[in-house]
């Protein structure tokens, strides 16, 4: 035993007693990260009442290991898609709660005599809600279907965005030690900048490469690579100046886009619960007992703080947003603790050696008290509602009820804001990344290419073409990619709005031009660099056709790998589906069609051809999932139909335009498709399809019903169902399963 290295020893000594702590922890009912965290108390040198670790710097190293980790199964269950989808009422909320703690962290911290850097990570600590522990809460109390808990899911997606976000900052000013405004904005550019570059380059290629070798990809192997990309990322993150776990939060996030995620998200899993628990111990080790009992009061002060003033901005903000006020308290008031992310900031305060030995366990006390709250907090929300509601004047109560009602009914902005907006987003957007491109090649890879491959005007030369080839897709969007494509073509009917648009593709023309001017100034003289621009401008214009279809290509692949997750899914629905020969193809519906503007009540499509138009995707932004029947086509609608054959044959028939140009259907599987059995328990028994509200509740259009083996393509609405019914439904999942 004399013979056996310490780290052997400290890590089974920290096992056991985890394994001891957290089967107790569950056996209250409570979180096991808590049972984690005074595992690690118990075995800390802090501790003198049982075995200690003798290397606490080994375990440390294992500990960082568990926040990279953590990080990437929290990129895993991330996924841009939810970002995406994220609505207005979410990010507005979680940006007014998140900046009102960052204040009041930093107040509260000057109030209590602290020093600036750890009244800063105070504030970091203090406006981060733990997913976790909610989602535990949600979930034993039976809220996850409720509205109020989809408002607290958006927070939360966009909450692990900030966080990221709030780590890089927070080095940032950790290493300057002070509020440098040029830094700080270089550091967000910076950010920026590598976030979108490595999203792009991580979609373009990563699925592709899976697909190619999904043969070959048992457990194991499948492990090996996850893990290895995972820590790959995370030397890419580590060079560029960035945290570590930032890059293993980007690569879970990419990964998430995949159909091998819920795969790596399973065999992961035993590995980040090993890291992860390892973490949480090393947590409860800087804990030191007498600390607590010193700094008492500040804890004390701090969650209650921390409680009331997440409750009242999480509230504040649901209610600026627009929600009512008993969906807004009932979200507040379930965002009242603080959990993982938490515990990394006071780690990396830790790390960098910028805060004071006492804010790790106070920040530690303070998570374990909210989390003991949290459910009290939220089975509190409805009496606190009725409270409320009771003594607030009637005039306050009428006046928070019209603002509700109008936030919720406001319009779509018009079509004039809509295409400077969108412009305005394409303009940022591009220009971050050619910029970002040009002080990449500029700044590290011609340095490289000098040393390593080729000097003087051979190196300028390398470098340039493979900065211009980097660039060359970005500044052709830039140039060409539509803005609000279905506001622009309302705007381009009126002949006397075609001038301002055209101007605005000049405005974006000139910007690319600009940049072509500031990339050969780069690399060449003067008068090379005009020669070049002039020749690369014109090189663009003779062979656009060309260069376009190219680009097209390009973008294609991206968004076939960015969908390829739904599409396998759809695909297996599908093969379920095949028995009824029906399958889903996407049609364009064309300029010149008879039927144009019609709502697709006018159109009978139903009733004349049987078949189901369960999607709409309008330009590139634009979706409409399961369209009612006041619902419009115009020119350019994709419409995602279901149908069988000879059904979506006499369909494209009807709506091709007078000149008789055919129409080419394209089999996608981007819809979701769900079957559903219904037991003796769903609450859909008995109830007709109308009745049902299954419409509105799942976002989605029945298309089938399989009953005694025998099966109903398109039932009527008054159809009943019954036990044992297996029920086809395109439309969210999520929702879907809700009904059940």
């Amino acid at each position: 035993m004399n013979h056996l290295p310490h780290l052997i020893q400290d890590l089974g000594l920290i096992l056991i007693v985890a394994g001891i702590t957290t089967l107790l922890f569950k056996r209250l009912k409570q979180p096991v990260v808590l049972g984690y965290i005074l595992a690690g108390l118990l075995v800390s040198p802090n501790f003198t009442l049982f075995p200690t670790i003798s290397d606490i710097a080994n375990v440390r190293v294992w500990a960082d290991i568990g926040v990279i980790f953590l990080l990437f199964t929290l990129g895993l269950e991330f996924s841009f898609k939810k970002l995406m989808h994220v609505g207005g009422t979410s990010s507005i909320t979680a940006l007014i709660e998140v900046s009102a703690m960052l204040g009041i962290g930093f107040v509260l911290g000057k109030l209590l005599g602290w020093p600036t850097m750890d009244c800063i990570f105070l504030g970091g600590i203090m406006s981060i809600a733990s997913t976790t522990i909610i989602l535990r809460s949600f979930d034993e109390m039976g809220l996850k279907g409720r509205k109020f808990a989809e408002l607290v899911f958006g927070v939360l997606i966009i909450e692990d965005l900030v966080a990221v976000v709030l780590m890089v900052l927070l080095s940032t000013i950790a290493v300057s030690r002070q509020f440098a405004g040029t830094e700080m904005l270089t550091s967000i550019l910076a950010l920026s900048f590598f976030l979108i570059l490595w999203f792009i380059a991580g979609i373009f290629f990563i699925p592709s490469f899976l697909s190619r070798v999904q043969k070959h990809l048992n457990n194991e192997t499948m492990l090996v690579l996850a893990i290895g990309m995972c820590l790959g990322m995370v030397m890419l993150s580590s060079q560029a100046g960035f945290s570590p776990a930032l890059g293993a939060f980007v690569m879970g996030s990419i990964l998430a886009e995949t159909t091998q995620a819920e795969r790596i998200e399973h065999i992961v899993q035993p590995v980040k619960d090993l890291f992860g628990a390892v973490f949480f111990v090393s947590v409860g080790m800087l804990i030191d007992p007498k600390v607590l009992v010193d700094y008492a009061l500040p804890i004390l002060v701090i969650t209650i703080t921390l409680i009331v003033a997440k409750i009242l901005h999480v509230t504040i903000g649901a209610l600026i947003a627009g929600q009512p006020l008993k969906r807004a308290l009932h979200a507040g008031m379930s965002m009242g603790q603080i959990g993982e992310f938490s515990f990394i900031i006071a780690t990396l305060g830790v790390t960098l050696n910028v805060t004071s030995s006492f804010l790790y366990p106070i920040a530690v006390a303070v998570s374990a008290v909210t989390t003991f709250s949290t459910p009290y907090m939220i089975k509190l929300a409805g009496p606190a509602y009725e409270y409320i509601d009771r003594i607030l004047p009637l005039r306050w109560k009428k006046a928070l009820d019209r603002y509700s009602t109008g936030a919720q009914s406001i319009t779509a902005a018009s079509d004039w804001r809509k295409v400077l907006q969108a412009t305005l987003i394409v303009i940022i957007l591009f220009s971050l990344i050619i910029i970002g491109i040009l002080f990449l090649f500029t700044r590290y890879v011609w340095p490289w290419i000098d040393v390593n491959i080729a000097s003087g005007i051979w190196g300028q030369i390398i470098t340039a073409s493979l900065c211009l080839a980097a660039m060359s897709p970005f500044l052709w969007a830039l140039v060409l990619r539509k803005a609000a494509p279905e506001a622009s073509a309302a705007l381009w009917s009126n002949r006397r709005y075609r001038a301002p648009l055209l101007f605005m593709r000049l405005v974006r023309a000139g910007i690319s031009i600009v940049y072509i001017s500031v990339f050969m100034l780069s690399f060449f003289p003067v008068v090379v660099a005009i020669a070049g621009a002039i020749v690369l401008v014109t090189f663009a214009a003779v062979f656009s056709k060309r260069i376009h279809k190219f680009y097209i290509r390009l973008e294609d692949r991206f968004m076939f790998n960015f969908y390829h997750r739904e599409m396998q899914e759809a695909k297996a629905s599908l093969r379920e589906l095949a028995p009824w020969d029906a399958h889903i193809a996407r049609i364009t519906f064309p300029a010149g069609a008879v039927c144009t503007g019609k709502t697709l009540e006018e159109m009978q499509i139903r009733e004349q051809f049987g078949v189901n138009i369960a999607m709409i995707k309008r330009g590139d932004l634009h979706t409409i999932p399961a369209p009612g029947r006041y619902e419009r086509l115009y020119p350019g609608d994709k419409m995602f139909v279901i149908g069988t054959d000879e059904q979506l044959e006499a369909f494209k028939k009807y709506i091709e335009p007078e000149n008789g140009q055919s129409l080419a259907a394209q089999e996608t599987r981007e819809v979701v498709l769900k079957k559903l059995t219904l037991d003796e328990n769903s609450p859909l028994l008995g109830q007709s399809i109308r009745d049902s509200g299954i419409r509105e509740k799942t976002n989605g259009l029945i298309v089938g019903i399989e009953r005694d083996g025998k099966r109903i393509l398109n039932p009527e609405s008054y159809t009943v169902f019954e036990e044992g019914d297996k029920v086809w439904v395109v439309g969210d999942a999520e929702l879907i399963g809700r009904v059940v």
